[in-house]
């Protein structure tokens, strides 16, 4: 089997989990009673504040690349990691799982409240649990089998 370059691994792990993920949170968006297109303010008012909320396609835009490139980042971010730490690798599942708790906490107790977004990071508990487990198995799983296909 031939292996992966690191771009193509990152591009491709990247955009998958990203996918996953924003597919996940426009669903659960939408079986909420919000727009795809709220829910992509939403993303985008971490870098733009509350001015995303009135900026119509533009800003939903902004957050849709926001996201990817965030997914990107994370992407990169566990490629090097595994790089280093090799045992990151032996067993998926359980890194995935892990890489994907660390990343939903990262991003709602660091990313967040650093950020502009305008509201105040909550844990209800559904929202919670089903966010923790996309992050867990439909952005983690991607990532570390996409950073198995460029270093195994």
């Amino acid at each position: 089997m031939k292996r992966w370059s690191i771009p193509f691994a990152v591009l491709v792990g990247g955009a998958v989990a990203g996918a996953l993920d924003i597919t996940f949170a426009i669903s659960f968006a939408v079986y909420n009673g919000l727009t795809p297109e709220r829910l992509l303010q939403i993303v985008a008012s971490g870098l733009l504040g509350s001015a995303a909320f009135s900026g119509g396609a533009a800003t939903a835009a902004v957050g849709l690349l926001s996201h990817f490139a965030l997914s990107f980042m994370w992407m990169g971010l566990f490629l090097l990691a595994a790089r280093q730490a090799p045992a990151l690798l032996a067993k998926p599942l359980l890194s995935a799982v892990l890489f994907g708790m660390l990343v939903f906490l990262a991003m709602r107790l660091v990313v967040l409240p650093l950020s502009a977004f305008p509201r105040p990071v909550t844990f209800q508990s559904l929202s919670t649990v089903l966010d923790l487990a996309s992050h867990m198995f439909l952005f983690g799983l991607p990532i570390v089998w996409a950073t198995r296909k460029a270093t195994l």
